[in-house]
């Protein structure tokens, strides 16, 4: 058991498509991240797969049975909210047992269950409070431990941790990798947060109003984005995107010629637009005394441990990073050729790593 195979998955609301025509298959025992901007229709297709949404039409199997047509509580899985619906009369112990008490788990292994959780959570001092006795991170650790005794084969988790300071997000994704290795769920994660997707996934699910914009490791998801929605929404800073004019197979941007590598020329021979998106991240910018593109200094933010450098390169704007703290009014600075990206000027796809 394990593997969640969604194929042909239409859901609107009323007038309004949410998701459409989706397919996406997830491994069994795997970390899958679903990430996007609000309103992406990420929570929408968590929800469709514990059973707590309907679709319109599609499939949804769990290890080859189809699911579609059963409630969320047929399909035994354990979810994780972002407000984490604990019940506030019970205290710690009750709110982790109570699923197990109505489905009569003999009280032996709910016991069992109960003790395993607390102690691999840290709550043990903390199983007679309520919770309007917890902070939220305990809070958070409370909803954990009421799914993880479950002991379903999937584990789906709705941006459990946005309400917690930064601080605790590191510790609490600390736990959930803790808790993934034991027990292996296949285990599906929502966020906006393309930090915890990249800390969290095995794979990344990329979505745009409804649809998937890539799906892979986030390492490719990273250096090798599919377009520039997913190069422009990984990153902080975000990539860089110039719109640039072709000639003689080098670049200009503005008054500025920017010579290819020989490998990138070679990708746009048959190439037959004249302008295109080129594409550099932050950290593949820098700025030197001997760098070859001139540009106006903005303005400076700071990172703690670096100055992110806001600069305008002939009439558009841009960021590097920098160890130094940069105000003088024109700057040089160079790209890292092995690092450019070239995308599509109308589809926006990206023409090296299609």
């Amino acid at each position: 058991m394990g593997t969640i195979k969604l194929e042909s998955i239409n859901k609107s609301y009323k007038d309004t498509k949410v998701i459409e025509n989706l397919n996406l298959t997830i491994n069994k025992g795997e970390r899958l991240v679903l990430l996007g901007p609000s309103g992406c229709g990420k929570s929408t297709l968590l929800r469709i797969i514990a059973g707590l949404e309907e679709i319109n039409s599609g499939s949804i199997q769990f290890e080859e049975k189809e699911m579609s047509h059963l409630s969320a509580g047929e399909r035994n899985v354990a979810m994780v909210f972002q407000n984490y619906a604990l019940y506030p009369h019970m205290n710690v112990e009750k709110n982790i047992t109570y699923a197990l008490k109505r489905n009569e788990v003999p009280k032996a292994e709910i016991n069992k269950r109960l003790e395993k959780a607390l102690d691999m959570l840290e709550l043990q001092e903390y199983r007679t409070r309520l919770p309007k006795d917890l902070s939220g991170g305990q809070r958070q650790r409370v909803a954990l431990a009421r799914a993880i005794v479950k002991q379903t084969e999937y584990f789906l988790l709705d941006e459990p941790l946005s309400n917690l300071d930064a601080k605790l997000r590191v510790s609490a994704r600390q736990s959930l990798l803790h808790l993934h290795e034991e027990f292996k769920h296949t285990f599906v994660y929502v966020t906006h947060d393309q930090v915890e997707a990249m800390a969290l996934g095995d794979r990344i699910v990329v979505l745009k109003k409804g649809e998937i914009q890539m799906l892979d490791t986030p390492e490719n998801i990273y250096f090798k984005p599919v377009n520039v929605f997913t190069a422009q929404f990984i990153g902080s800073p975000p990539m860089n995107i110039f719109k640039a004019s072709l000639k003689d197979k080098s670049l200009k941007i503005g008054q500025t010629e920017i010579d290819l590598p020989e490998n990138l020329r070679v990708r746009l021979l048959e190439y037959e637009k004249n302008e295109i998106y080129l594409g550099i991240r932050p950290e593949h910018m820098s700025i030197s005394t001997t760098g070859l593109y001139d540009m106006t200094f903005n303005f400076i933010e700071n990172y703690g441990s670096q100055y992110g450098v806001c600069l305008n390169f002939n009439g558009q704007e841009c960021i590097t990073v920098s160890n130094k703290k940069i105000t003088d009014k024109m700057v040089k600075v160079n790209f890292d050729l092995n690092h450019l990206h070239l995308f599509d000027i109308d589809t926006e796809e990206n023409l090296i790593y299609p």
